[in-house]
């Protein structure tokens, strides 16, 4: 394995690949933020934006999905950060999703130094897995890659080494956060600088890019979609309620993994502000515990309802049943769960997290306030609420949010970098 301070810098031999600016593109889709068997809902939203890609015929997609392998994942004196791996090693080395074929090289992951270690242990495992792939015959035009680090560094290396062009999609906290950190910057940068092309989820990440060097017209923003067949209005919703077991006054819902970023704890405290409101929570992950004891501390247990992660088929019963949903995230590429929200007909309070003005520009939508605190929350939720938006609207506003045109937009970036390959 490189040293990770030369793994962009060193020379890399070029094996050309064929370019196809006509026909079906032939990608390969890179990132560690991708679904598998063991976790449906992990990186979703990268495989819905392939899914929408793929089923209009003009490309096609083999995914090399890493997973992390620890080898004392499953001994005890390792203690729960170090046993959580072992949740990874169930994960199939290929499998199928949606008529997609999804591969899962192991990379060595080793707790605590990921964030410096990644990119390296990406390469090292991917290289082989892409290898084997051309040996048993296919073929690729580009890299698909997502998440710049260290998803998009790794992929950089195998362009190099494989002469395939890479498309990159920036998608939140790769440029939020991650170039807070100097090696990682530094990674990214250079990422930025060699890739073919870059895709922005939303034009604050697009300005991010821009600021970390990347040259503005090499940025194409492309937003998320959502599902609008999916995504709908699910019926009566006090009866939906009824069937949750939930009172029949105010609901919120904060959806999102229970990690301190996404603010649910915000939302909590601004439930004393808001007497009768109920609010449920999905999503799973490290704060449960300290939500659960924040929730009694403040005296609003009573009106907490902490769900789970739930599948992604059943999300729309839960956003249905809500009065609004409450985004309370400090830092976002583009929130899913906002379009997903207000496609069920549910309005929407957002923190101003990027993403958050592009996808509410209606009074339809909801609201987008100016800072994330108890007092702002339960302020825009007073008002949102009194508001009576109709919900017949709000769901009107959100089918301007289909894939019809980030489809179309990834297919002219390819187009483009293979055409000037």
């Amino acid at each position: 394995m490189p040293p990770i301070q030369t793994l962009l810098e060193r020379p890399a031999p070029r094996a050309q690949a064929p370019r196809r600016p006509a026909g079906a593109l032939r990608l390969l889709t890179f990132s560690t933020l991708y679904p598998n068997a063991a976790q449906p809902h992990h990186g979703v939203f990268v495989e819905n934006r392939l899914r929408h890609l793929v089923a209009g015929g003009e490309a096609t997609s083999t995914v090399l999905a890493p997973v992390p392998w620890f080898p004392f994942g499953n001994l005890p004196f390792g203690g729960p950060r170090v046993q959580a791996w072992s949740r990874y090693a169930g994960i199939a080395a290929q499998e199928s999703r949606h008529g997609i074929a999804v591969h899962h090289p192991r990379f060595a992951a080793l707790p605590g130094l990921g964030m410096f270690t990644g990119p390296a242990a990406l390469h090292a495992a991917a290289r082989g897995a892409l290898a084997r792939l051309i040996a048993a015959g296919h073929r690729f035009d580009a890299i698909d890659a997502h998440y710049a680090y260290p998803d998009g560094v790794a992929a950089i290396r195998l362009g190099r080494e494989f002469g395939l062009p890479v498309v990159i999609t920036a998608r939140g906290s790769d440029i939020s956060q991650l170039p807070d950190y100097r090696l990682p910057r530094r990674m990214i940068q250079q990422a930025i600088q060699r890739a073919a092309a870059l895709i922005a989820v939303s034009v604050g990440l697009k300005d991010g890019l821009v600021a970390l060097g990347a040259p503005a017209g090499k940025v194409t923003v492309l937003r998320n979609g959502v599902d609008l067949a999916a995504f709908r209005p699910t019926g009566d919703r006090m009866a939906m309620r009824a069937a949750l077991g939930l009172g029949d006054g105010p609901l919120l819902a904060s959806v999102g993994h229970l990690i301190p970023r996404k603010g649910h704890d915000l939302v909590i405290r601004a439930l004393p502000l808001l007497p009768g409101h109920a609010l449920m929570v999905l999503g799973e992950g490290p704060e449960r515990d300290a939500l659960l004891a924040l929730a009694r501390r403040l005296g609003v247990a009573d009106r907490v309802h902490l769900l789970g992660a739930q599948p992604h088929a059943d999300l729309p019963r839960y956003y249905s049943a809500a009065d609004a949903l409450v985004l309370a995230s400090a830092r976002e590429g583009w929130a899913n769960v906002l379009l997903e929200s207000m496609a069920c007909g549910t309005p929407v309070v957002a923190s101003p997290a990027w993403g958050s003005r592009e996808a509410v520009r209606s009074p339809a939508a909801g609201l987008v306030m100016e800072e994330t605190t108890p007092e702002a929350i339960a302020a825009a939720t007073r008002r949102l609420l009194g508001l009576r938006i109709d919900r017949a609207a709000t769901r009107a506003y959100a089918e301007g949010f289909g894939w019809e045109e980030t489809t179309a937009g990834q297919l002219a970036v390819f187009r483009e970098v293979l055409a000037c390959g």
